[in-house]
């Protein structure tokens, strides 16, 4: 009765927040459903199905111009063949196809909307589908749950797993990203698993097939999913002879499940022949692992995008293990060899914030066997009179944290996924609004609070002498006429701006680099964002580096002033270099009237 309550909450609650709050299929551009690795993903769709065309893939250039789903073409790479290769496997197309195939249905017979594979039919069915796909993940978990905890335990786990973590971001706002297709396929797959070993027959050994293969086809190390049917149930390692002894007695079975995992695995390799020549191709390029050198620190406790700083309610599930293996002991083995596993894969990835996610976004797929041990560990806390409430008020709080991050992601803006720094967090956290000038946290630790004493103008550079470094500035973009400091793409570096260790008062504790500023056109993409850095250095080494980025205060054609604070260094120093570099970005800076000042 409470499980099935909890269900149907957060069925309504997710319903709520994916339809009514923030819709994804509404938004635009980076924002919309199909943008950033989603269209990635789904890229496979409209290149068959509409276009014809999945080797040059040359309907993309007015795709990006109109619809802009990245800043540029970042869904497929340039191969020696010549021809474009998909970045991301072909396994979640597979699963938008029906609400694909619905969409493009709609358009083909709507005049309003074209057929082009991007436009509001697409977004809206492959939102809703995914919508769907999540309602299917929590409906298994709920009956994973109650098959081994009782009721109020599977009851306030499915709340604990729907609403405190982060899949509550991609099983109702960010649906099209893989993570969320994956929770439910692992619930599936556990449910099979269970009752294959009760009853071992064809259809569930070739549905543990199917949800191996479409695993591994989404994401290629989810191929590791083969650890749970293998070692479900399995009370202690030396039973291990018996389990291969089952193995052998139902081997026809296994046979259709390897059979049917790798037939589903090969529809990759035969996109990788027909596109390139080649069965086997790495389309990450760059990207890779680092096997020996896992980021287990920073991906789990870093601001940046630490899992447990993001969801740490899933340090109880953590915990949890040591319950479980008291409790349900045939369950401990596979879930924690699965876990251990997966976290360590996950966390070899050298990108290991995965991008701008919300959290640890490659966690999310494990919940639904993290929620095992998480129960236990509820199940444990319900036994405790005193520790009961406490974690009960900590849930709470829990809560409200993880609805303020959703919120702050999308419409409060104040969380910048990715992007996150320690001094950010912190001056930001459980706030609805922040002073602007509390975005400089996100690149630098350091910020000057108060009023400014005993100031001294240490450089002034209004570049009204023209050398190779300067050129003219016409009538809009002058703020000391006649001349300015432009950066673009050719000219990536100001000079060093520099003043000597000698120059700077003993009694100064702050140095500020200003400047007036305008760009033409915003860089939106972070990364590329010019930056104002200033460098203490002692002899060539640098031995202290801030950083600003400009265009998150910026506007197009507006002059606006801006500086950085940095505390002088302890440590000795001979000079203060203020560069502005342009990050690689082909936008263009100008900059005048540069000031470097020391202060109390």
């Amino acid at each position: 009765m409470y499980t099935r309550f909890a269900l149907l909450f957060s069925y309504l609650f997710f319903f709520l927040v994916g339809v009514f709050y923030y819709p994804k299929w509404t938004q635009e551009k980076t924002e919309a459903t199909i943008s950033w690795d989603a269209s990635g993903y789904y890229l496979y769709l409209p290149a068959f199905f509409i276009y014809e065309d999945v080797k040059q893939l040359a309907f993309m250039p007015e795709i990006l111009e109109k619809y802009q789903p990245t800043p540029d073409f970042q869904q497929a790479y340039q191969h020696e063949s010549g021809n474009k290769v998909m970045k991301y496997s072909i396994g979640q197309a597979i699963q938008f196809s029906p609400f694909f195939l619905i969409a493009h249905l709609v358009a083909i017979n709507h005049s309003t909307y074209p057929a082009d594979g991007f436009s509001y039919p697409y977004q809206l069915a492959i939102g809703l589908g995914g919508l769907l796909i999540c309602f299917i993940g929590l409906f298994f978990l709920s009956k994973i749950l109650l098959y081994y905890f009782e009721d109020r335990t599977a009851a306030l786990t499915l709340l604990i797993i729907a609403l405190i973590t982060n899949y509550l971001e991609y099983g109702s706002i960010t649906t099209a990203m893989t993570h969320n297709n994956l929770f439910t396929i692992y619930t599936i797959l556990v449910w099979l698993s269970i009752h294959f070993y009760k009853k071992p027959t064809f259809a569930r050994a070739a549905g543990i097939g199917i949800c191996i293969g479409l695993a591994a086809l989404t994401r290629p190390t989810e191929i590791i999913a083969c650890l749970i049917p293998i070692f479900w149930g399995m009370k202690n390692w030396r039973l291990l002879g018996e389990r291969l002894q089952f193995f052998l007695s139902h081997w026809k079975k296994l046979v259709v499940a390897a059979m049917l995992t790798a037939a589903i695995g090969m529809i990759q390799l035969f996109y990788w022949k027909y596109a390139t020549g080649e069965w086997i191709v790495y389309s990450y390029e760059d990207q890779g692992f680092s096997w020996l050198r896992p980021h287990f620190i920073n991906g789990i406790f870093s601001f940046r995008a630490g899992w447990l700083v993001y969801t740490p309610v899933m340090s109880f599930a953590l915990l949890g293990f040591y319950f479980l293996y008291r409790k349900v002991r045939p369950i401990f083995w596979a879930s924690f060899l699965f876990s251990a596993v997966f976290i360590y894969i996950t966390f070899a990835w050298d990108i290991w914030w995965y991008g701008g996610s919300l959290g640890q976004r490659a966690m999310v797929q494990a919940y639904p066997i993290l929620a095992l041990p998480l129960a236990a560990f509820v199940d444990w806390i319900w036994q405790k009179r005193i520790w009961k409430y406490l974690f009960f008020t900590i849930l709470l709080l829990f809560a409200y944290y993880n609805l303020w991050m959703t919120h702050q992601a999308h419409k409060g803006g104040l969380l910048r996924p990715g992007d996150m720094t320690r001094a950010y967090f912190w001056g930001v956290v459980g706030r609805y609004e922040i002073e602007e000038e509390k975005l400089k946290l996100l690149d630098t630790k350091e910020l000057f609070k108060g009023e400014r004493k005993e100031v001294k103008t240490l450089f002034l550079a209004d570049f009204n002498t023209i050398t190779s470094d300067t050129i003219q500035l016409n009538g809009d973009y002058a703020q000391s006429l006649p001349y300015g400091l432009q950066i673009d793409y050719t000219h990536q570096f100001s000079p060093p701006f520099t003043v000597q260790r000698n120059e700077i008062p003993e009694n100064a504790k702050w140095l500020r680099a200003s400047a007036q500023f305008v760009v033409p056109y915003k860089e939106w993409e972070m990364w590329q964002m010019a930056q104002l850095q200033i460098q203490f250095f002692k002899d060539e080494k640098a031995i202290k580096r801030r950083k600003i980025r400009l265009h998150r205060f910026l506007k197009d054609g507006e002059w606006r002033e801006l500086w950085i604070d940095s505390k002088i260094p302890k440590k000795d120093f001979d000079r203060v270099e203020v560069r502005i570099w342009n990050a690689g970005s082909p936008k263009q800076i100008f900059v005048d009237d540069l000031v470097i000042e020391s202060f109390r």
